[in-house]
């Protein structure tokens, strides 16, 4: 987060999360390592960030690995410009793509004794990832332009500190089709309470 001074202010609440589905698992398009353990998912989150035209963050530099045959983590939140590494840490090969518009790419196949390939996010919106060899494995980056962000626990608690006082929209990333909004007035010192109860 930006630099904080002691009187900025600051809001918190909960996020009202969908119930999780089950993920239907295919079976792989190649042949895999015979019982190999699937990890479980990340618990379900949403991204909850202040909407408006502020002095841009820092890049981050992160990694999204591929553990248990999972993206870990399942969702990032990023500044726009930062850049992302892909370490693959199974005993198998992995296969990082994305379709989305935000940011086309395809990693190929690549094992764990390999580099793993960076990519630079240099646009907001939505990053869905897959793996063409595993096709259970989803994740998730959301790339924005506000500094002010954070992820919600599993329960969908969140808060943000270091915040411009004055009127402002704050939004919560649920999923891609689910983005909800409240305006929030902010003042310097104070701790303002914004809970979404869902669509």
């Amino acid at each position: 987060m930006p630099s904080r001074a002691a009187a900025a202010a600051a809001v918190e609440g909960t996020v009202a999360l969908p119930r999780e589905a089950p993920i239907a698992v295919a079976a792989p398009r190649y042949p895999t390592a015979a019982g190999y353990a699937v990890g479980p998912p990340d618990p379900r989150a949403a991204v909850v960030y202040l909407e408006g035209a502020f002095p841009p963050r820092a890049p981050l530099k992160i990694a999204v690995a591929q553990r248990h045959y999972q993206f870990a983590p399942g969702l990032i939140v990023i500044p726009r410009g930062s850049v992302v590494a892909f370490p693959n840490l199974d005993e198998e090969y992995h296969s990082v793509f994305s379709y989305s518009k935000t940011k086309r790419f395809d990693l190929g196949r690549y094992s764990r004794d390999e580099d793993p390939a960076q990519i630079t996010f240099d646009q907001p919106g939505i990053v869905k990832l897959y793996c063409e060899i595993h096709d259970h494995m989803r994740g998730t980056i959301l790339v924005l332009d506000s500094p002010y962000f954070a992820k919600t626990d599993a329960d969908g608690r969140y808060r943000l500190d270091g915040l411009p006082a004055g009127h402002h929209v704050l939004k919560a990333w649920v999923d891609e089709d689910t983005v909800l909004a409240q305006p929030v007035e902010l003042r310097d010192g104070a701790t303002v309470r914004a809970d979404f109860a869902g669509p």
